[in-house]
This record gives C-alpha cells, structure tokens and sequence, in this order.
C-alpha cells in the first residue's frame, strides 16, 4: 500500500526556513518510512486536546504534523518545525 504525501503551503513554508541537511532528512523519512508504510500510524503518536485528529512524527529534534485521510491514502503534512514551537500555533 503507497500513501500519498501532500503538503500544506504553512507546511511547505515552514520546510523552506529549516536547514538543508534537516529539510532533507524530512523529505527522506516521509518518503521512505512513512509514504511505504501498511499504516503510517505505525510510526507516529496521536495528538490530543485541540490538536485531536492530527499525528506527530519525531525527526532527530524536528517534529512533523499531519492529517491522516485513510479513505484517500493521503497523509497531509501540515506543520514541520522544532519539537519546542511546533505545537505553539
């Protein structure tokens, strides 16, 4: 099963202003874990509270926000930044 990874232009923003070795870590792990993966819930943690329905990857000190749309095999990232800001907004 192939999930489709789908970007949000805040996400996409947010990917620009880090690092190139850090962006391309994220572009890999997306790509190679969770884009092949049977379920991509396998990998990641379910956000609670306000953030109920969204779920989390951990990249070295980065974290990746997403929407998981099993109906469509989409994974929508919609947030990428460091562990300490990224659930700010």
């Amino acid at each position: 099963m192939a999930w489709r990874i789908e970007w949000d232009e805040q996400a996409l923003k947010e990917l620009r202003k880090l690092g190139a070795s850090a962006a391309r870590d994220v572009i890999d792990y997306l790509r190679k874990r969770i884009a092949v993966a049977d379920s991509p819930r396998r990998f990641g943690k379910a956000l609670t509270s306000d953030k109920k329905g969204l779920w989390r990857y951990r990249v070295g000190d980065y974290r990746i926000v997403c929407r998981i749309e099993d109906d469509a095999l989409i994974v929508l990232v919609v947030r990428i930044g460091h562990r300490s800001k990224v659930y700010d907004k």
